[in-house]
């Protein structure tokens, strides 16, 4: 064998008992791990390069039922070239791996097991392997439980956002400081983008918002020789009481066909809600709208990410926007960007 790691051992075990008693401890530590690449190769795929193993375990065995605490610490695991075995998991490996590797290249996790030696099923070999796949599992099937438990248990697969708007408000960007924070965490992984429109509530929100921006360019027109004038029209604020006459003239430079007009051929004065409603009815809100508007929200994520969170560029890749609804069984809404891990 391999003599590359110390081993110790304590506890009491009494055998000749009608029940047996087992109290043990044990621990090992640094483990080559490259050695068990037939192992690997048999079980995932993939052979070892390097990596160390080291492990603590308690266990108990009393009225012939077993309790088991096993912590295993994976410091610097690289897996080689896939093989192949028709006896490997189909799961990510490497995905997981990626997934449960902080920052210093350590993968640590703890496996509780138990089971009653009368049960003929029993085999702790076989128990500490199922416990170990179920966490791979639960990584590569559930990897943003995973990530989330790294900011607080935080839902981090998505963002939301308001009806027709790219604009990240405070909740969203208080989710992707935490994903920055669990991104940080895990180095290895990298994240796609999804920009998505809904049309069921994005057409009507792209329209409203652009009425809302025609308003506000009436008033930055104003303003912009102005001494602290604000530098882009989202950062104007419309006071309910100037918004009817901005709305007048927003209205006037419109290129509304169909605007109501007097005897003479000129548009006529025409209250407030009729002009809000002729003005969002020319408001463009077509296919093309809709995919700007999803490719926004996924710049907007991207670059809130790279500049606040501190995330490497190299790390995120945009991905192709998606013009659908929420799906029937979705709870949350369509106006809203998703990420996957890879």
């Amino acid at each position: 064998m391999h003599r590359t790691a110390p081993l110790e051992i304590a506890g009491r075990i009494n055998p000749l008992a009608a029940n047996v008693l087992l109290d043990l401890k044990a621990n090992a530590r640094d483990i080559d791990l490259s050695p068990l690449t037939p192992y690997s190769v048999r079980h995932l795929g993939y052979g070892i390069e390097k990596g160390k193993l080291s492990v603590n375990v308690e266990y108990l065995v009393e009225d012939r039922k077993l309790a088991a605490k096993n912590n295993i610490r994976l410091d610097q695991l690289t897996f080689g070239e896939k093989v192949e075995s028709s006896t490997a998991t189909d799961l990510p490996v490497l995905m997981a791996v990626s997934l449960l590797k902080d920052k210093q290249g350590v993968i640590d996790v703890n496996l509780p097991i138990g089971g009653s030696l009368d049960d003929p099923e029993f085999s702790v070999g076989g128990i500490v392997l199922q416990v170990i796949f179920n966490v791979i599992a639960k990584a590569v099937t559930a990897p943003f439980a995973l990530l989330g438990a790294l900011a607080g248990g935080e839902e981090l697969d998505h963002v939301d956002f308001a009806p027709g708007r790219a604009a990240l408000d405070q909740e969203a960007k208080e989710k992707l400081a935490k994903l920055a924070q669990a991104l940080d965490a895990r180095p290895a992984l990298r994240l796609d983008i999804v920009g998505r429109a809904d049309p069921a509530v994005d057409r009507d929100g792209l329209k409203r918002a652009a009425l809302e921006r025609a308003v506000k360019r009436q008033k930055l027109a104003s303003l912009q020789s102005g001494e602290g004038a604000p530098k882009s029209v989202d950062a104007v604020a419309v006071d309910p009481k100037e918004y009817p006459a901005l709305l007048k003239r927003a209205y006037a430079d419109a290129d509304i066909q169909d605007k109501p007009r007097n005897v003479l051929g000129f548009a006529k004065d025409i209250p407030v809600a009729e002009m809000e409603k002729l003005m969002l009815a020319a408001a463009p809100a077509d296919e093309e709208a809709l995919r700007r508007l999803a490719a926004a929200r996924a710049q907007a994520a991207r670059d809130h990410l790279v500049e606040e969170g501190k995330v490497g560029a190299e790390r995120l890749f945009l991905v192709a926007p998606k013009i659908e609804p929420a799906g029937a069984t979705e709870k949350r809404a369509g106006a809203r960007i998703d990420f996957a891990l890879r």
